[in-house]
């Protein structure tokens, strides 16, 4: 794709793989679930042209990095760990941050363990949230939406790839990555990505059937395991992440989010946002950018305005 190099580096114990183009700064991109690096596609180009180093790697677990067995091996410590071995790869003594989703928790946890390596971050789709030390993730997720949740859905090992198996990885991934249902996500067992119930739709502007291939391809490859390690590995990072309690993060950031993604319309988070909380959690918050008409894999869906307000962004720094 337009010049984008691949290499495999060794960080933190695993093998990594990484999408790379361009010379100068450093951005790093972080992807989320079920996602690649190739999520970063038209920002990676972009980066470049500007006069950066844009560089995405696959995250632990994911495509051709490697993929420990054990979902203890995936806490917020093991993929910060990572990162911080793959800058230091790279020779650069700090980067520019982007996450979408999973990455951007991530990210808001590299911000958190080590400011010291971040300039500036942009958050796509996913707000810092304070550690609550009074109920762990997945108990409070049970309680406020449900079994059915998808996060407390992807809790056993086994069940939901088994379930993804039955359906197709290509079939599941295109549910998932077109989805514009607001609020939370839930995974009836009866029917949990709805593709029994809801006729097949044509693929949206953005996504094409060449990327659904490649995304498809990857995950019949390695498998879903690894990305949904992440998730079991929720109230492990509740317990690691005890000392940073009442932390704020001390970087300068910039949130922007569909005003239709799921994560946005999920009881809390937008008042979250909305109304200050954010902004005294996250003292350096400079900006928040609500994208109307937008969903939650917005990188890929205004991957042109997304370009604009990272570039218009870091490059203050």
């Amino acid at each position: 794709m337009e010049g984008i190099e691949h290499r495999m580096v060794s960080v933190n114990g695993i093998k990594m793989h990484v999408a790379e183009k361009g010379q100068g700064p450093v951005v790093l991109f972080l992807h989320g679930f079920p996602e690649l690096w190739y999520t970063w596609r038209h920002q990676i180009i972009a980066m470049a042209s500007h006069g950066y180093h844009a560089v995405a790697p696959d995250l632990r677990g994911y495509s051709d990095s490697e993929a420990p067995a054990s979902f203890t091996s995936y806490t917020c410590l093991h993929v910060v760990g990572d990162l911080i071995a793959l800058i230091d790869y790279l020779g650069a003594d700090k980067v520019f941050l982007v996450g979408h989703d999973w990455g951007a928790q991530i990210g808001w946890y590299m911000c958190l363990f080590r400011p010291d390596r971040v300039k500036a971050y942009v958050s796509l789709t996913v707000p810092f949230r304070p550690r609550n030390p009074k109920i762990r993730p997945i108990e409070g997720m049970r309680a406020f939406f449900g079994d059915d949740y998808y996060m407390c859905r992807f809790q056993k090992p086994g069940e939901i790839e088994a379930e993804i198996a039955h359906l197709g990885s290509k079939e599941v991934l295109k549910r998932i990555l077109t989805d514009r249902k607001p609020g939370p996500p839930c995974l009836p067992k009866e029917n949990p990505f709805g593709i029994k119930a809801i006729p097949p739709s044509p693929l949206p502007s953005w996504f094409s059937e060449e990327d659904l291939n490649y995304y498809a391809r990857k995950y019949d490859e390695k498998g879903f395991t690894g990305g949904l390690n992440y998730y079991r590995a929720l109230d492990l990072n509740w317990e690691l992440t005890a000392p940073w309690t009442g932390e704020q993060v001390r970087v300068p950031v910039k949130f922007v989010v569909g005003d239709l993604d799921m994560v946005y319309t999920t009881p809390g988070v937008k008042e979250y946002v909305d109304s200050g909380a954010f902004k005294k959690d996250v003292p350096c918050l400079e900006d928040i950018v609500i994208i109307e008409g937008a969903g939650h894999f917005i990188n890929q869906e205004k991957a042109e305005e997304i370009n604009n307000y990272i570039v218009d962004f870091i490059r203050k720094f």
